[in-house]
């Protein structure tokens, strides 16, 4: 009985063993022409000869190559882009002339509205002249007074270097005169009293007695004359100083007509430069103060102040060439230059700057304001609008 079990294993093996010969050589004849097989659908054994076929190498080829040019495009921005220093904390700068009167009045004349585009020497405000026209001709009157008076001093000075001397002079001969109308009546009066009394009357001896008095007062009064005359270069001196006088009263005079005839000219308001009026604040018949702010002027001239990291100023000197973008204009591209670098940070001249010796430290990046000057790429005449932000871009070697 277990002979005839082991038989019918062998032969149910060998059957199978047979079987699966078989299928191998029928499959080479099914892959190629699967209608000669007469299976439709795709067997097992051929899905798993197809999965051990070798699969496809382009997908890591193409990697590669994206790998390959991202690090060229990589290293190429690099090399462009190592010598560069930018920075968007940049805006537009210029020079806006705060403009204000210099006396007081009504406006009479207004020649510009806002944004309007002046020239230098054109009349944009007018103030009422009328008080200092008054004034003005005022102080041209105070000058032919004082005028005339120097005339007349300097007539005086000319008439006292003559006089004075010759009044010395004269004070002189009347005291010679009177001493020697004194000599006189001192022998008549000694005569008078050394002759016998009867030779001679009383009223000879008094008028004697008196004349003798008479010339010693005449002769006291000449000495008088001689010390007051005698003063010839004190009185010459006055004189002099009265034509200083005089001048300096002239000099003040033509000041204060100098002083009129300039507030008149300030009644005129004109553009000290080209450039566009901002924030007009005045109209016509409005009373304007002196120093009263009355709009601003701006001028073309137009630069771009940076505010660069401390870590991008290494190489950064004056003359270095910048590229500017403006944000507000993306087709318009300027080209400039490095002018100079403040010496010291925003934070250092900040109304409030900071105390870092006090309290807990933090280490912050300062930020240096770098000035651009434009160079290139602006219409002539015309500049950009002030505080526009801008990107300027320094080559720095």
């Amino acid at each position: 009985m277990s002979d005839t079990k082991d038989e019918a294993a062998q032969a149910e093996q060998q059957d199978q063993t047979e079987r699966q010969r078989s299928e191998r050589s029928e499959a080479p004849v099914r892959a190629d022409n699967p209608a000669q097989s007469g299976d439709e659908r795709p067997r097992a054994e051929d899905h798993d000869a197809h999965d051990q076929k070798p699969r496809s190498r382009w997908p890591l080829i193409i990697l590669a190559i994206v790998v390959v040019l991202a690090v060229i495009g990589a290293v190429f921005y690099w090399l462009l882009t190592r010598n560069l220093e930018s920075t968007d904390d940049a805006y537009t700068d210029g020079n806006a002339i705060a403009y204000a009167p210099k006396v007081s009045g009504y406006v009479t004349q207004l020649a510009i509205d806002d944004n309007t585009y002046v020239h230098k020497g054109d009349l944009l405000v007018k103030i009422d002249p009328r008080d200092y026209i008054t004034a003005r001709d005022q102080a041209r009157a105070n000058l032919s007074l004082a005028r005339a008076q120097l005339s007349s001093a300097q007539v005086d000075l000319a008439i006292a270097r003559v006089r004075v001397p010759a009044t010395l002079e004269q004070a002189q001969a009347q005291l010679q005169q009177a001493q020697a109308n004194q000599a006189q009546a001192e022998r008549d009066y000694r005569r008078q009293h050394s002759v016998d009394p009867r030779a001679t009357t009383q009223t000879n001896v008094d008028q004697a007695t008196a004349q003798m008095q008479t010339t010693k007062a005449i002769v006291a009064s000449a000495q008088a004359q001689v010390k007051v005359a005698g003063l010839v270069q004190q009185n010459i001196q006055a004189a002099e100083d009265t034509v200083h006088e005089r001048e300096a009263a002239v000099a003040q005079a033509e000041a204060a007509l100098a002083q009129a005839e300039v507030n008149l000219s300030y009644t005129d308001l004109i553009a000290p430069a080209d450039g566009l009026i901002t924030r007009r604040n005045v109209d016509l018949g409005t009373f304007v103060q002196a120093g009263q702010q009355v709009f601003y002027l701006v001028t073309p001239n137009v630069w771009v102040t940076a505010n660069f990291k401390e870590t991008q100023l290494a190489d950064m000197h004056p003359g270095q060439h910048v590229s500017i973008d403006v944000d507000a204009y993306p087709n318009l591209h300027l080209q400039g230059h490095v002018d100079s670098i403040q010496q010291g940070s925003g934070a250092r001249f900040s109304a409030f700057p900071a105390e870092n010796a006090t309290g807990n430290f933090v280490k912050i990046v300062r930020r240096v304001p770098v000035k651009i000057i434009i160079d290139s790429g602006l219409e002539q005449d015309h500049g950009l609008p002030l505080g526009i932000s801008v990107e300027p871009t320094v080559t720095v070697r």
